[in-house]
């Protein structure tokens, strides 16, 4: 038996903002069994994260915000896929899930819940997943990430009758320019005056912000957001080119890239409360 792939970290809310982080792309703890099941090592996998984005956090978390943070890495398990997102050249013992229906184009592309190419290194791994493998994933990794981000944002719904969940990724720069992208499921995820207060937080910031275009929102907002039940998810594309320098360094602007973050969850927070929660999807 290999060593297990570590749960998520849970930074608990502390102060008075009914927002949640989920960060579950920056994981970077690869153990050695998954490194050597690479074919192109580590480099081949270090593509898929989304970089520093869990330091981007740290101003928002100061504040008390709440933020649950995969520590695996996204090539071992993907956090914003669901479960039934299987590559079944990958894991043929799942194959028959696919009976009823066909593979999504993002999984036959091999960004699945478990990540099997990219176009930059082709096929990622030596060999083909068991069955047993994969559910050892789910039990140590996504089902603990969920049930975190399932559990904090009950007890905020408790304290303060609806929530806000800020699903933090980082992008390659798009042909629209945009450095921030709000991904709301076009509408299913969040009331329309969050995204519109989101976006005016955004251009306030001085970024340049687009929404649902070209990312919509992944597993995550999909599962946990429901504006009709007080929880109103948007996923948050940033530009990694915004924070980082051509050597995938925190650049210069790392900080104002934080601040970013910590004024959406602040700010946010505080239009919630002051629309008399539960805040009903409009």
């Amino acid at each position: 038996m290999h060593e297990p792939l570590p749960g998520p970290i849970v930074h608990l809310p502390r102060g008075p903002h009914p927002v949640l982080l989920s960060i579950p792309h920056a994981g970077r703890d690869y153990p050695a069994w998954l490194v050597e099941m690479a074919r192109g090592g580590r480099r081949s996998l270090q593509p898929l994260e989304d970089p520093l984005v869990d330091r981007l956090a740290w101003r928002a978390i100061n504040q008390g915000v709440g933020a649950v943070v995969a520590q695996a890495p996204r090539a071992a398990i993907d956090c914003n896929r669901a479960e039934d997102e299987v590559d079944p050249a990958l894991v043929p013992d799942f194959a028959a899930r696919w009976t009823a229906s066909r593979p999504s184009a993002r999984t036959r592309s091999g960004l699945g819940i478990v990540p099997s190419k990219t176009a930059a290194h082709g096929h990622l791994w030596r060999r083909q997943l068991s069955g047993d493998e994969f559910e050892q994933r789910l039990a140590q990794v996504h089902r603990p990430y969920h049930a975190a981000v399932a559990a904090q944002l009950q007890a905020i719904v408790s304290r303060f009758g609806a929530a806000v969940l800020l699903d933090c990724h980082s992008m390659p720069p798009v042909p629209s320019g945009s450095e921030v992208v709000l991904g709301d499921r076009y509408g299913r995820t969040a009331a329309p005056w969050v995204v519109a207060e989101a976006a005016a937080i955004v251009a306030d910031a001085g970024f340049d912000c687009a929404i649902n275009d070209p990312y919509a929102g992944g597993h995550v907002v999909e599962h946990h957001g429901g504006p009709h039940y007080g929880v109103h998810a948007l996923q948050v594309e940033i530009d990694r080119s915004c924070y980082l320098d051509r050597s995938g360094e925190p650049s210069r602007h790392f900080d104002r890239v934080a601040r970013l973050i910590e004024q959406l969850a602040l700010r946010l927070g505080q239009a919630l409360i002051s629309r008399s929660l539960p805040a009903a999807a409009e």
